[in-house]
């Protein structure tokens, strides 16, 4: 294909690579350090090769009175506004200098999503975070995305709620800052997102139309989705995890356990191997097998020199050591040249 392959702290992300996993923790540490740094843990322990969290401060997100989306309405069974709920969401400023410790020294990335913008990209780039990523709210944000852009770091652009055109435009403005290292990431902004709002297809469509690497972010319950877009092309898979689904706050319950992470790691980390090679030929191992597994054609019984070969005293079995089954038809008009006893595979100086 002709994509290229982009590195987050030296781990490869394109097509022939195992997928890259991103275990969203996002507003889930419900405003503790505690819980940040234990969801940080679970995901090295997962499998994960990234930690993401989400970087805001409410009033730099939302106008006071925007009311919330039905599912965060939902989730967190309660009437305060967007402002009221993000507050109690922040990750604050003074955790990032931990959090940062620790995953560095636990080996794995921390990423987060600037989602208050030029504020939020700031103080992503002091720390430098390695990739920026961009959640689906903030796809036709243009100003914010040239403005991430022109660090040079990949930039990974979630697209729930777009149209590939709109998909497009963002490419645009993000390569003309001369910044080439993008990942799209296809995705349904619903949570939980049922399967039949998924379009795995929509993302075959990107793979197909646009010439950077493509992936999935996962809002749907279970792991076999995430799954099917890996096997599909997905090179980055983003799953949103918790370490207890019946914690009060918006996404907890659309969201995975840990353990149902590690699984899906596993089974990620398989979908190279079992893709495999494109070519239609044997293994060795089938090599090893063929002769005793595949047919040719074999004496039923004692058949004497002179005697005509017949569906009588002729058939088909293994092992393939004798003459092979496509002579069956041109062999029953042939004649034995010898004496040739039951039960044995026929060769070439047996017939005349």
């Amino acid at each position: 294909m002709h994509h290229n392959t982009i590195d987050i702290n030296k781990k490869r992300i394109g097509y022939g690579h195992a997928p890259y996993v991103i275990a969203e923790a996002g507003v889930n540490h419900n405003g503790k350090l505690h819980i940040a740094k234990r969801m940080i843990i679970a995901a090295k322990k997962a499998g994960a090769d990234a930690v993401k969290f989400q970087t805001f401060k409410a009033n730099e997100v939302t106008i006071a009175h925007n009311q919330m989306a039905k599912y965060q309405q939902i989730n967190t069974r309660a009437q305060y506004n967007q402002l009221t709920l993000l507050k109690k969401l922040e990750l604050k400023n003074d955790f990032y200098p931990s959090l940062l410790k620790l995953s560095h020294r636990i080996g794995i990335t921390f990423l987060s999503t600037p989602h208050g913008g030029f504020n939020s990209i700031d103080l992503l780039k002091q720390y430098n975070i390695p990739a920026f990523k961009f959640g689906s709210g903030d796809l036709t944000n243009l100003p914010v995305l040239t403005y991430a852009a022109k660090f040079g770091k990949p930039m990974i652009i979630s697209t729930g709620m777009a149209t590939l055109n709109e998909v497009k435009s963002a490419i645009r403005v993000i390569s003309k800052t001369g910044n080439k290292s993008i990942i799209v990431l296809h995705a349904t902004t619903n949570y939980p997102c049922p399967s039949s709002e998924v379009n795995l297809n929509a993302m075959v469509t990107m793979i197909k139309k646009l010439f950077v690497p493509i992936g999935y972010s996962d809002h749907t319950l279970g792991i076999h989705t995430p799954l099917m877009a890996a096997t599909l092309g997905a090179c980055m898979i983003e799953k949103h995890v918790t370490l207890d689904r019946n914690m009060s706050g918006p996404d907890h319950k659309a969201s995975a356990t840990f353990s149902e992470l590690k699984q899906l790691c596993y089974q990620l980390s398989l979908v190279p191997v079992i893709l495999g090679k494109s070519e239609k030929s044997p293994n060795e191992s089938e090599l090893k097998m063929l002769s005793k597994v595949r047919k040719s054609i074999v004496s039923l019984r004692e058949i004497q020199k002179g005697e005509r070969f017949t569906l009588n005293n002729i058939t088909i079995k293994r092992p393939a050591t004798g003459i092979a089954p496509k002579h069956f038809e041109k062999l029953l008009s042939k004649t034995a040249k010898k004496k040739i006893s039951a039960d044995r595979p026929l060769t070439a100086n047996d017939y005349e």
